[in-house]
């Protein structure tokens, strides 16, 4: 099938064109809980969960970024009942790790404002490719840690393991932060034409951490685009599915130019 393409259609519809373990890396935000509406649209998520651990080759990992409403006084819990499908179905869960905003676009009444989402980082097997982002400031840096290095071995004695300098930049925590609204989320102004655009710096951080250059990526609601223009920024192919025609035209708008720089128009 054709790459570097937005597909006009049920993601399912796409997976089913794909041969078993083709995507190296799935990075997406699916419509959840009715939270917002996508033009009515809906999903049906234990298929799509099966089809993509199908296309997923080994290796491979899937960034399933959800959240949970809140019904009744109660929240759904429907990002847990997913994470632990994915696990049903043969996923690894490699990371829960959590996507903090700077503000709440549904403020809470009665308990604390919600500005986080859930990021389950599911692998099939070993990750192949982990490359950690390393912009963690360290408060110690170009220290010797304080004299001799010990680790707790399993008797419970302590092993001197030497003095190690301090670097600059460690790994950072599994708690990502990104300003979110207009202006914050993505410069392009077009994208905010879709009701739930996600960070477009998010998409570039779980697209270096978990692929290579020359992967290729998947994101089954393609919604604005994001995780394409990730892609060709980041020199790696990409396959979208968008159902709704009114979203597709708008990513294709969105990645046009970006498209045309790399001269991608005609990968196969």
């Amino acid at each position: 099938m054709e790459i570097n393409l937005t597909y006009n259609e049920d993601c399912l519809l796409t997976m089913a064109r794909m041969p078993d373990e083709f995507i190296d890396l799935t990075v997406t935000s699916p419509p959840y809980d009715n939270l917002r509406e996508y033009l009515g649209y809906s999903f049906d998520f234990e298929s799509v969960a099966k089809e993509l651990f199908r296309v997923t080759k080994k290796g491979g990992v899937v960034v399933w970024v959800v959240g949970d409403a809140t019904i009744n006084g109660s929240e759904t819990g429907t990002s847990f009942k997913q994470a632990l499908y994915f696990k049903e179905i043969g996923f690894n869960l490699h990371d829960t790790m959590i996507y903090v905003k700077n503000t709440s676009a549904f403020p809470s009444i009665g308990r604390y404002e919600q500005i986080f989402e859930y990021m389950f980082i599911l692998s099939k097997n070993k990750p192949k490719a982990i490359n950690l982002i390393k912009d963690k400031k360290n408060r110690w840096a170009g220290t010797s840690n304080f004299g001799e290095r010990t680790n707790r071995q399993q008797d419970g004695k302590l092993k001197k393991t030497g003095k190690t300098i301090v670097n600059e930049f460690g790994i950072r925590t599994n708690v990502f932060r990104y300003n979110t609204g207009y202006g914050y989320t993505t410069k392009d102004k077009i994208a905010f034409q879709h009701p739930a655009t996600f960070p477009e710096q998010l998409a570039t951080d779980h697209i270096y951490s978990w692929s290579n250059e020359g992967d290729l990526v998947y994101d089954p609601f393609g919604g604005s685009g994001t995780t394409a223009k990730a892609c060709i920024l980041l020199n790696r192919k990409y396959i979208l599915s968008e159902i709704s025609a009114e979203y597709c035209q708008l990513a294709e708008k969105r990645i046009f130019p970006y498209k045309r720089q790399k001269d991608l128009f005609y990968d196969k």
